[in-house]
């Protein structure tokens, strides 16, 4: 069973919020992702002041320290996710990271490193294979 990061946008818009739902519902089958919460369709998209943007910051990076892997879901592009790839690239952290290429293209930030696992996709049900062989 791994600890799993998973990235997603939240701040950033919530178009894949049913997304990452399925994506984290799939990985939870056999492994622990600390950052369940990604994927509820309820979550608040707003600032809610530096005090509680610190403790979600405190919990967020412990996690990620936590974690032995980041999954990123990276079709909606997002600060948080951004930074959460940095801080993982970091600590040592394998990340990987998935996008729709029928719908955005990835910041040369993230497809000129080569530490990122790339992995495009046009249809969700591709992402279920490469997930199972990441996470064996």
């Amino acid at each position: 069973m791994k600890k799993i990061y998973f990235a997603g946008s939240i701040r950033g818009g919530r178009v894949d919020a049913a997304l990452y739902h399925r994506i984290i519902s799939y990985m939870q089958k056999e492994n622990d992702v600390l950052t369940e919460h990604v994927g509820n369709m309820d979550l608040s998209l707003v600032e809610q002041g530096r005090e509680r943007d610190a403790l979600i910051y405190k919990q967020d990076t412990a996690w990620l320290r936590e974690s032995e892997v980041l999954i990123a879901e990276c079709t909606c592009p997002s600060l948080g996710v951004g930074y959460e790839l940095a801080y993982a690239e970091r600590h040592g952290i394998p990340c990987h990271i998935f996008y729709d290429k029928t719908k955005t293209q990835l910041s040369a930030m993230l497809t000129g490193d080569s530490y990122y696992a790339i992995h495009p996709y046009e249809h969700e049900e591709e992402i279920y294979p490469m997930l199972k062989k990441i996470l064996e």
